[in-house]
């Protein structure tokens, strides 16, 4: 099937769909907070199918409802065959209804899934399991692993190696999931993983367009105080900045001097201007209900 000297490297799609009518996954993924339960629940089902938390690399995770497409990539010909053998025999469909049982603490998910490389339908040759293997290895992955992807796998290693540490388990039982270095010291610290507020764990994200109008439309005259808590950690905001701002958009009003402070913040820090970053600023400044906006909570309350 390859050469002697290639690695055995292919792809495939797993979509995924929740029967409960009730339980959608894609906007489960979409929810900050129970996107990492979801990853979760993904990373440790493909790892009971292959023996290994490394037997199966997952690249993106796609919500295009009704369904979650995850797309996968092997890269041994060997992890590929117990895969497709855990998936023919229903034992990955009963892993991953477990696991997300758990991780969102419902009662179940009950899920349907299909497996396709390229045009292929694998589910109408999974008794021809060299076949489906021909079909996954033709199929060579067109992207590297999403930023996303990597960043919850961290959070993942690191939440497992403290429940193992917790549990008093020996450091070489969680070695294979090499633990997450340390966030550096310094002006700009690099991005967390996860984080709380009110009692609640959300994803972090680099903040978005939508965020960027949302801040400036709705954080009216505190927009300095803001920027004064997130000049400390950003120097494009150190003063005189902010009263510069102040001076250059006074005409403009409120929600441009707000929207050039948040600008200024983006472009300086890039990946690292975060939501979360911009949350802690906002509770100091006691600007809870835009928080609360912020991270969808009060869509969530009215829907």
């Amino acid at each position: 099937m390859a050469g002697s000297s290639a690695p055995w490297v292919g792809s495939a799609y797993l979509f995924l769909q929740s029967t409960c009518k009730t339980i959608a996954l894609p906007s489960l993924y979409e929810s900050s907070q129970k996107k990492p339960s979801v990853f979760k629940a993904l990373k440790l089902a493909l790892a009971d199918s292959t023996g290994s938390v490394n037997g199966v690399d997952m690249l993106k995770v796609h919500c295009s409802h009704p369904h979650l497409i995850v797309q996968l990539k092997f890269c041994k010909q060997e992890n590929c065959r117990r895969f497709l053998q855990s998936y023919r025999e229903g034992v990955l469909q009963e892993s991953l209804q477990n696991h997300l049982q758990l991780s969102l603490a419902v009662t179940t998910v009950p899920l349907e899934m299909e497996l396709k490389a390229g045009n292929e339908h694998l589910d109408n040759m999974l008794k021809d399991e060299d076949r489906c293997l021909e079909c996954i290895y033709r199929e060579k992955p067109d992207r590297l692993r999403d930023e996303e992807i990597t960043e919850l796998e961290e959070y993942l290693k690191s939440l497992i190696l403290h429940q193992n540490i917790n549990n008093n388990l020996p450091a070489k039982d969680c070695a294979s999931l090499n633990s997450p270095s340390l966030p550096s010291q310094g002006s700009s610290p690099s991005p967390q993983v996860t984080f709380l507020f009110q009692g609640q764990q959300f994803a972090n994200r680099t903040l978005t367009p939508d965020d960027h109008q949302k801040f400036a439309k709705l954080v009216s005259k505190k927009w300095k105080q803001v920027g004064r808590s997130l000049q400390r950690s950003c120097r494009a905001l150190r003063d005189p900045v902010i009263d510069n701002l102040a001076l250059e958009y006074d005409r403009e009003g409120l929600y441009e001097q707000a929207y050039q402070l948040l600008l200024r913040f983006i472009q300086s820090e890039g990946k690292k201007a975060t939501i979360a970053r911009l949350i802690a600023a906002l509770e100091e400044n006691g600007l809870t209900s835009l928080a609360e906006e912020l991270l969808g909570l009060h869509s969530h309350e009215d829907s």
